[in-house]
């Protein structure tokens, strides 16, 4: 089988690694000429162009471009493309893009895998990124059965844990679990950074250790994702943070009050919560 991949980045670029290990021909397409050549250096791909045509011989393509791209994308990929062709994606939301992309092509399964790093890159995949990992299929009810069960045995293949759901349940639920983290943990780099003390922000800076590594992590990531999410996801996100910011009001009233039994009870709460998410 071939396997087409619009955009070597960080995902891509992985994908590209898991699948030519798997044994399948992958085919690559970037905006970079210097993007391609490092593809095929690093074995992401077994070709590489900046041009679309060299997916005509794809029987499943990933687009893992960013998300406003991705409809633009197939509009251009759909002359070069076999009507048996597959497209799916990787975007982080998936109301909006299916909506724009279903009615462009019929054999459209929407997918995202809850997987990444900090970098981003051809030079930043890895092999096995997905492994164990949930990855997210969208598929809607006019979605060809038979392009649903191609995607699910590739993302299978990954040995990810493939979930099903209606795109915007998808968006509900990553605004909470992967959406809000993202502005939580940039809004916590930005306090730090109001210190009117430049004394006490370099020691802040200076004994910041796994607590704030872990927690400021996905804040310092990159802009363009968090832009997009918050442009292509906007009301779940707003719901998701009016409810952070009530938790956020909650505490400061128990702190305020001096009220440390209903905090402890309510930290012993979310002690226990927690691993209901991991």
């Amino acid at each position: 089988m071939n396997i087409g991949i619009v955009g070597l980045g960080l995902i891509g670029g992985s994908l590209g690694l898991d699948l030519r290990a798997l044994g399948y021909q992958v085919l690559g397409v970037s905006r970079q000429e210097q993007t391609c050549q490092r593809a095929i250096e690093r074995g992401v791909v077994d070709d590489a162009s900046l041009n679309l045509t060299l997916l005509a011989a794809a029987d499943v393509v990933f687009i893992c471009t960013p998300i406003a791209a991705i409809a633009p994308t197939v509009q251009q990929l759909i002359p070069h493309l076999s009507p048996e062709t597959v497209l799916t994606d990787v975007g982080s939301v998936k109301a909006a893009i299916v909506n724009q992309v279903a009615p462009l092509w019929h054999n459209f399964v929407g997918g995202h895998p809850m997987a990444g790093t900090t970098d981003s890159g051809v030079d930043a995949a890895v092999l096995g990124l997905f492994a164990e990992n949930p990855y997210v299929l969208t598929p809607i009810e006019t979605t060809p059965t038979p392009a649903v069960k191609r995607v699910e045995e590739i993302v299978r293949s990954l040995t990810s844990r493939v979930y099903f759901c209606r795109p915007e349940d998808h968006d509900r639920a990553v605004a909470s679990i992967s959406h809000l983290p993202v502005m939580v943990s940039a809004g916590l780099i930005d306090s730090c950074m109001s210190e009117p003390d430049p004394t006490v922000l370099e020691l802040a800076q200076q004994l910041a250790s796994s607590g704030f590594r872990d927690t400021s992590r996905v804040g310092g990531g990159n802009p363009e994702l968090g832009i997009m999410m918050a442009r292509y996801n906007r009301e779940s996100i707003l719901r998701s943070l009016t409810s952070y910011r009530h938790s956020l009001d909650q505490l400061i009233e128990l702190i305020e009050q001096e009220d440390w039994p209903m905090l402890e009870k309510k930290l012993q709460e979310t002690q226990s919560q927690r691993p209901q998410f991991l």
